[in-house]
């Protein structure tokens, strides 16, 4: 005697209480999961570059505080400028340098901040280049 033939010959089960399930369903309580929840977005955050911040010496610092000044004195004309400015990660070290151009509409010494029309504040010690569109910077 075999040890299933009690049971070889029997009809399929059907269910009285339950719908039959697809085979789609059926397949699917087996499909993968993400056993560690959150690893992809931690190892895409990691593979994320970002760049180093420019220390600026000599004379590129002299350059870009004497268009500071040049721009200082115009700030009341509300000159466009194109800014070029470092943006710090907030996750990791590291950043991304941004180009804004704009109307500027205040420059700040006591806070060291250039205020844009369009609300952007830019610190001094985040500008990398300062121009105007016409050249005249």
């Amino acid at each position: 005697m075999n040890n299933y033939d009690d049971i070889i010959n029997l009809p399929h089960h059907v269910s009285k209480n339950r719908p039959h399930m697809s085979n789609y369903d059926r397949a699917a309580q087996f499909s993968p999961f993400a056993a560690l929840k959150g690893y992809d977005d931690e190892i895409e955050e990691v593979a994320r570059l970002t760049d180093e911040k420019y220390l600026l010496e000599g004379t590129r610092v002299e350059e870009i505080n004497e268009k500071l000044l040049l721009l200082k004195e115009t700030v009341g004309e509300r000159p466009l400028v194109k800014i070029v400015y470092f943006v710090p990660d907030g996750k990791k070290a590291g950043g991304a340098y941004l180009t804004v151009e704009a109307r500027l509409k205040k420059l700040s010494e006591i806070e060291r901040k250039l205020i844009l029309d369009n609300n952007l504040t830019v610190s001094f010690d985040d500008v990398y280049d300062i121009s105007l569109p016409n050249g005249s910077l």
